[in-house]
């Protein structure tokens, strides 16, 4: 996906696929569940419109091959007190290497913004309907622990006197 379809895909009012639905044959800018991913993603070849969202409880792992292929990857935050989704985001970043959009979903509150942020998603759809982009999140200056966001902790980067 290049840039300019990034910023396209930015515009456009993406679907969300129930994991107990299945999309009509003609539906586009879909976001599917992994299950409905791992079985059908023939049909899926060569369509830039599909993005794939991860439940709290499943492995990320399991798109390792695919990342390439798709719009961006989902991560649903069932509830706001679980937070698998954030170990979800930091595998996906630092150990299978996704650069692409990571964008967290479901009970979504701006309180954890922030801390999304350091695991590596990049947009954020809240419980109330908005959705926001890394650049609407304020940043503080300063992190003491390494990150998917800074693999250097602060005592590593600062001069001591």
């Amino acid at each position: 996906m290049t840039s300019s379809d990034a910023n396209k895909s930015a515009d456009i009012k993406w679907q969300l696929v129930a994991a107990d639905k299945q999309p009509e044959a003609d539906s586009r800018y879909l976001i599917i569940p992994l299950a409905l991913w791992l079985a059908d993603k023939a049909d899926y070849e060569n369509r830039t419109d599909i993005a794939v969202w991860l439940d709290s409880g499943e492995e990320p792992e399991q798109l390792a091959g695919d990342l390439h292929r798709l719009a961006f990857v989902a991560l649903n935050f069932p509830t706001f007190r679980d937070g698998r989704a954030y170990s979800s985001a930091s595998i996906l970043r630092q150990q299978l290497g996704y650069t692409g959009e990571l964008r967290a979903i479901g009970d979504v509150r701006r309180d954890q913004l922030e801390q999304m942020s350091r695991c590596g998603f990049d947009k954020f759809c809240l419980a109330d309907g908005s959705i926001l982009a890394l650049s609407d999140v304020p940043q503080f200056s300063y992190h003491y622990q390494s990150a998917a966001d800074n693999s250097e902790p602060l005592f590593r980067t600062q001069q001591l006197d």
